[in-house]
């Protein structure tokens, strides 16, 4: 096992490689502009808070300290409740390609209704005038599909 651990050690940067480098420590912005009080109605500065997504930005990102994470998330829930903030923001993806598949196209093919249906239909806009100019319309003759036409001649 020892013997292991030095041979490894001793490989491609030796001691070196076991050091994990130190993140430099981020300075939160409440801080630097030295804010006593997180507003809820300061939208400029909850928006600092959030990603493009809306969401509320993590502390390990922003630099804030326990405390100051609490009173901006606190904030940001009431700005939101208010209207003040969005909970979310709608995402257009303008003609994306790929996806699980699928595209659009199969979907629209899919919600089509079958072809002999639409054939079969009855219009629904009323019938011409006749051409012998009388002016009244006769009434359309329904359409008798074989299995009506089978029981009727029974």
């Amino acid at each position: 096992m020892a013997r292991d651990r030095d041979r490894d050690r001793n490989r491609k940067g030796g001691a070196a490689n076991d050091k994990r480098r130190t993140p430099k420590k981020k300075i939160s912005v409440l801080t630097s502009e030295s804010i006593k009080w997180v507003d809820y109605k300061d939208v400029n500065l909850l928006r600092r808070f959030m990603s493009e997504r809306a969401k509320i930005r993590a502390r390990r990102v922003t630099g804030n300290s326990t405390q100051q994470q609490r009173a901006v998330a606190r904030a940001i829930r009431v700005a939101r409740e208010m209207a003040l903030l969005p909970y979310s923001v709608r995402q257009v993806n303008p003609g994306r390609k790929g996806g699980r598949g699928r595209d659009r196209g199969d979907r629209e093919r899919d919600r089509e209704m079958p072809r002999e249906v639409v054939d079969n239909a009855i219009p629904s806009t009323p019938p011409p005038p006749p051409p012998d100019g009388s002016g009244v319309a006769q009434e359309p003759t329904p359409v008798v599909t074989e299995a009506e036409f089978v029981e009727d001649a029974s």
